[in-house]
């Protein structure tokens, strides 16, 4: 991926991340798992492979994702931007994973979603329910 998201995760975060998460029921999208520094982020029903981002300590404390691979068969995955590739590791990463709220996070693919199919008053909570699997914030 030429464009990685910037946050800094903290330790705890870290080991959080690291349990991973196995989705409860069919509402929920993605399944994430990792192996060694490498976190793998799936689609649950699918079981296709979306992103492995490899972490990597930071010197004054916490993780940072170093790398990721994004899938770009299109039958796979239909994501085909940098941007919203990156903020969907991120997102499915925070939202999911950590289960923080992330109101900024969230709002960022409903705005790209509006933009790039033209509607602007597209609902936010189908938006995010058809990304994330998540109806709206915790």
């Amino acid at each position: 991926m030429p464009r990685l998201p910037r946050r800094i995760w903290s330790d705890d975060d870290w080991e959080r991340i690291r349990r991973g998460y196995s989705s409860r029921d069919m509402d929920e999208k993605w399944d994430v798992f990792t192996e060694g520094d490498v976190v793998f982020l799936h689609r649950s029903w699918t079981g296709n492979g979306v992103f492995a981002a490899t972490f990597a300590p930071v010197d004054d404390g916490g993780w940072r994702i170093a790398g990721a691979v994004v899938e770009r068969d299109r039958e796979r995955y239909r994501g085909a931007d940098d941007d919203y590739d990156c903020l969907m590791l991120e997102l499915v990463i925070s939202a999911i994973v950590l289960g923080e709220a992330a109101p900024d996070l969230r709002a960022e693919p409903v705005e790209l979603t509006r933009q790039k199919s033209g509607s602007a008053d597209a609902p936010a909570g189908i938006i995010q329910h058809s990304a994330l699997g998540l109806r709206s914030a915790p």
